[in-house]
């Protein structure tokens, strides 16, 4: 009785290191697949480029007095 439960200490012990591997690898990949749902795509948040820059034309800019 006591051979068998060493024998399971002993097997639980040595595993313990890749058990807590592999769910430490799934709790990262459902983490990452829970805030990668939460967090817009960047091309839709982005705002689009303007055509042109510099200073605004005079014309197109009327005096608001």
């Amino acid at each position: 009785m006591s051979g068998t439960m060493l024998a399971g200490t002993l097997v639980l012990y040595t595993r313990i290191p890749s058990l807590t591997k592999y769910y430490m690898s799934e709790l990262k990949l459902e983490l990452t697949k829970l805030v990668t749902d939460m967090v817009p795509a960047v091309d839709d948040v982005m705002p689009e480029l303007p055509s042109a820059t510099g200073l605004p034309v005079p014309g197109s800019v009327k005096s608001p007095f």
